[in-house]
């Protein structure tokens, strides 16, 4: 938990059947199952604990408190014709869970690394692809498989068996439901569904639990009302929001993705 010390035992518990790269660095209190590979160049922070099976390949910094559940991959090669060896790495931030089967692949040379942040979950069998960006609080349902260079931001949260296309963005706090196919962006605080994919109005319930105001979510379903409900474009939405609606950071966050999303919205 952020701001709470833990102490771990100083020395790794190892199992013998583990094969550990002597250039590995391996924290205070980590725990290596059965059978697991690490590779070289590969750190690992304290209190972690990497199950039986799991392969943690090459160039890969695991964070403190990390749990890697059993048969996981990280750190393998990018699936990308472009990808010629150059050197890239793999980030995991903090106190994340990725469960059974889960694969990331490291970065190419076009961003040099794949990242993961803090405190997120992906579910078993989640697919993160080269040059992906994940965000803090994600949570990643069973078999989310994105193409490479996705971001997905802070708190968001994808739905089961949904295929995210190469460079799409997903905002902050949106929710993505199950068996989704995303192609476009999708703006922050809204909820999506659907293949081909539909808008289904703002994540309230994701909102109320984490504790936005009521004035804040009243202008965010002001601001969802001038760009999805109404006869506006997107440019006159744009225009009319930054005349109507209070200047909030959440307003804020949510116009300028809309102004430097590369590949459209979802509508």
């Amino acid at each position: 938990m952020d701001g709470v010390k833990t102490t771990y035992s100083p020395t790794p518990a190892i199992h013998p059947t583990a094969i550990v790269d002597p250039d590995a660095e391996i924290g205070e209190g980590v725990v290596i199952g059965p059978y697991t590979v690490i590779g070289p160049n590969v750190s690992i922070g304290a209190g972690t604990r990497v199950d039986a099976h799991v392969l943690i390949e090459r160039d890969t910094t695991i964070g403190d408190g990390v749990h890697i559940h059993h048969g996981a991959v990280l750190g393998s090669d990018p699936q990308d014709l472009k990808y010629e060896g150059e050197s890239t790495r793999l980030i995991v931030g903090d106190r994340t869970v990725i469960r059974e089967y889960a694969t990331l692949n490291r970065g190419t040379r076009a961003r040099g690394r794949t990242e993961v942040g803090s405190d997120c979950l992906l579910m078993a069998y989640v697919h993160v692809a080269h040059d992906c960006m994940i965000g803090d609080h994600v949570i990643l349902s069973n078999a989310v498989n994105m193409g490479g260079h996705v971001e997905i931001d802070d708190w968001a949260v994808i739905g089961g068996v949904t295929p995210i296309h190469q460079f799409v963005r997903v905002g902050r706090h949106a929710f993505v439901g199950g068996a989704s196919r995303v192609q476009k962006d999708v703006p922050p605080f809204v909820r999506v569904s659907g293949n081909p994919i539909e808008l289904y109005g703002l994540n309230s319930v994701g909102l109320q639990r984490r504790g936005f105001s009521e004035p804040v979510r009243r202008e965010l379903k002001r601001a969802y009302k001038l760009f999805f409900q109404s006869t506006l474009n997107v440019s006159q939405a744009l225009e009319r929001a930054r005349e109507e609606l209070d200047p909030l950071p959440e307003i804020e966050q949510f116009l300028t993705f809309v102004e430097e999303s590369e590949r459209g919205i979802t509508l």
